[in-house]
């Protein structure tokens, strides 16, 4: 259930028409080691919070008032550009001292920064997985690198290639009724199999989230045909369309999580890893490696068996795995999220549970524990050389 803080945030957003959503990384607090601190802005997005246009050789600042929920607390704070030497990035920065959502405990919060007008913002920090959903799920937006942006009525996202798109859409507007995740799935990696050279041969880091990127662009596309019909049409009772927008939500939460669960499947069936989903073992683990006939064996060596969870955010989701096919002491968690605390990152260490993410994404997490991360790339060999005969 969404608090009311997450409930305040997507009303706001739906009355401006706009929201950049971010999730709290370690440069934003300047837990990176690069002597940076306050939020990194989306350049792509300029136009939503500074009227500096993305200058090489011009720093520029830019006087903002941030109301900030739940603490109701005030900032006289600034939009900077700093495009002078190596640098080309917006931060909104200056927030006084105490400010409580910069603290390191923050990284893996998530940050809703919705303008109200030219020098305005009401922002809110999100701090349960369940609102990270909620919020995602209300706006339509999917955050699989580091921002997402909620614009109202904005057109259907394209990918960098035109084919790519044409192949969406045909089969976007083939459907007469909504397909399954699996499906949904199966055909966005058809599609890029089909239409991006040696996308079979890509690094995994980069086809996972290639993957989740181009799904959601279909995702987007099928909905639009197959729903805006609904949407358009009158409605008998407000009951009727409470009912048509719940299984809209409903439906676009359900998707998230599932997609990732088959991408990773087929990027880890594609490198030839021998694997499992869903088998039925104590605690039902999204994955075994290599299977559930040798975690049923027990003369089959414990550390040849890879328990491995999947979760776009794992703050404290990765706590779950812990119960999951309790033979094995040592289990892996695969997660898209930008940065975690180091608080959290240090209990999953003393719980046995490693943590795997696309390469990328590295940079959103202190760097004292980036050496600990594993890259799908590394998660895969360390599986080959120990299954190796």
């Amino acid at each position: 259930m969404a608090s009311p803080f997450c409930e305040k945030a997507v009303e706001e957003a739906l009355q401006c028409g706009r929201a950049i959503l971010k999730f709290i990384s370690a440069n934003d607090t300047g837990k990176t080691g690069s002597h940076q601190c306050g939020y990194y802005l989306p350049k792509k997005l300029w136009r939503l919070y500074s009227p500096q246009a993305p200058q090489k050789g011009l720093n520029h600042d830019h006087d903002v008032t941030v109301e900030w929920w739940p603490s109701g607390r005030q900032t006289r704070s600034c939009v900077k550009w700093y495009g002078k030497g190596t640098r080309s990035e917006y931060r909104l920065t200056r927030f006084g001292r105490d400010f409580p959502y910069l603290a390191y405990d923050s990284v893996g919060d998530l940050l809703v920064l919705v303008p109200r007008g030219d020098a305005e913002f009401r922002a809110f920090v999100l701090t349960e997985e369940e609102d990270f959903d909620e919020i995602q799920a209300r706006l339509g937006v999917d955050i699989v690198r580091f921002w997402g942006a909620y614009i109202a009525d904005a057109p259907p996202i394209e990918t960098a290639s035109a084919q790519i798109d044409k192949a969406l859409r045909e089969f976007a507007e083939s459907l007469s009724e909504f397909p399954a995740t699996t499906v949904i799935a199966e055909e966005t990696q058809r599609v890029l199999s089909t239409h991006v050279a040696g996308f079979d041969r890509r690094d995994p880091d980069i086809a996972l989230l290639e993957l989740l990127e181009t799904e959601y662009s279909l995702f987007r596309l099928i909905e639009r045909q197959l729903c805006t019909p609904d949407i358009l049409r009158l409605f008998r009772s407000v009951d009727e369309f409470l009912r048509t927008a719940n299984s809209i939500l409903q439906r676009r939460k359900s998707r998230a999580g599932r997609s990732m669960e088959l991408h990773c499947q087929y990027v880890l069936s594609r490198a030839g890893v021998p694997l499992e989903a869903q088998p039925a073992i104590d605690g039902e683990p999204d994955i075994i490696i290599p299977g559930k006939a040798a975690y049923d064996d027990q003369s089959f060596p414990d550390e040849k068996i890879f328990v491995l969870a999947v979760r776009r955010t794992c703050k404290d989701r990765w706590r779950q795995v812990t119960g999951e096919a309790k033979r094995i002491a040592t289990k892996y968690v695969i997660t898209i999220q930008n940065g975690i605390s180091l608080t959290q990152l240090r209990s999953m260490e003393e719980s046995g549970v490693t943590l795997v993410v696309p390469k990328p994404l590295h940079r959103e997490y202190p760097s004292e524990f980036r050496p600990k991360l594993l890259s799908i790339g590394a998660f895969i060999d360390r599986v080959r050389s120990t299954l190796a005969p």
